[in-house]
């Protein structure tokens, strides 16, 4: 089986069927409202293309959609040209007031306090004030990503408390919560994703293959249920050693089950 993780310009009137087959990952229901889902990746297989997609999918599919994205690392310039590809203007989005677009590190070089420069207050303050009036099951916060406030000098235990806040907020207004973390090793968690496995709900992993990347695939992605899901799951999970594997496409992410990659619809 094959489907297609797209960003939607290469959806046209005579691909029905690769609509239809887009749920294979994420699976249908996610991100799920009040909660969070977490997606590791590693260096040799960014997740990108699935923050982008769950971006796409939200501004578009969802009437009244809102989305807060918190943006660490990359520019608004690269979102909106990603955006493009799925026929979204996110410049026209801001102007609407659909999207919310907070470049982290300025925001928090602009209101840190000169007393505390590692608090992370000033970027919870601005993420309550933009979902505050949103309708509940309508607006997706992103946090992409998560482990370079770390890496940018911001102390582990003062990141944990910010998404427990973070957590907390969108539950409390219906808020679905994305938050991307680069792990150096899943076999050995650092203190931030021990964390955040026990805040999440769901956690998405984004693996390269241990053979290394081949021109038919790119890599695989798992979807574990998280600490505070509390046993009780209607999203289709997929075990490690069922990952789905995934090929980027200049325009898509294709997604297939193991050992049918060359397949097609």
């Amino acid at each position: 089986m094959v489907s297609y993780l797209l960003l939607p310009n290469s959806i046209g009137a005579g691909n029905s069927k690769i609509q239809k087959s887009r749920s294979m990952f994420p699976p249908e229901g996610l991100p799920t409202p009040g909660q969070l889902l977490l997606i590791t990746d590693e260096l040799g297989s960014p997740a990108d293309f699935v923050l982008h997609n769950l971006l796409a999918v939200h501004l578009k599919d969802k009437q009244n959609a809102r989305c807060v994205l918190l943006s660490v690392s990359e520019s608004l310039a690269r979102w909106k040209a990603i955006a493009a590809r799925s026929n979204i203007n996110l410049a026209q989005k801001i102007d609407e007031g659909a999207l919310v677009f907070v470049d982290v590190t300025t925001e928090l070089g602009r209101r840190a306090p000169a007393k505390s420069p590692s608090s992370l207050r000033p970027l919870f303050d601005r993420v309550q004030s933009s979902i505050g009036t949103s309708s509940e099951d309508r607006t997706l916060v992103i946090l992409d990503d998560i482990a370079t406030l770390e890496w940018t000098g911001h102390p582990a235990l003062v990141i944990t408390r910010f998404a427990r806040a973070l957590v907390s907020l969108c539950a409390k207004n219906g808020a679905a919560l994305v938050v991307r973390h680069h792990v150096v090793s899943a076999e050995e968690p650092d203190e931030l994703f021990r964390a955040l496995r026990q805040l999440c709900a769901y956690h998405a992993e984004v693996r390269a293959l241990a053979s290394g990347r081949s021109g038919a695939v790119s890599g695989e992605v798992a979807l574990h249920a998280g600490a505070s899901l509390g046993g009780r799951t209607g999203v289709a999970l997929i075990p490690r050693e069922q990952a789905v594997q995934y090929r980027l496409t200049d325009s898509s992410a294709v997604f297939f089950q193991r050992g049918t990659g060359q397949a097609v619809l």
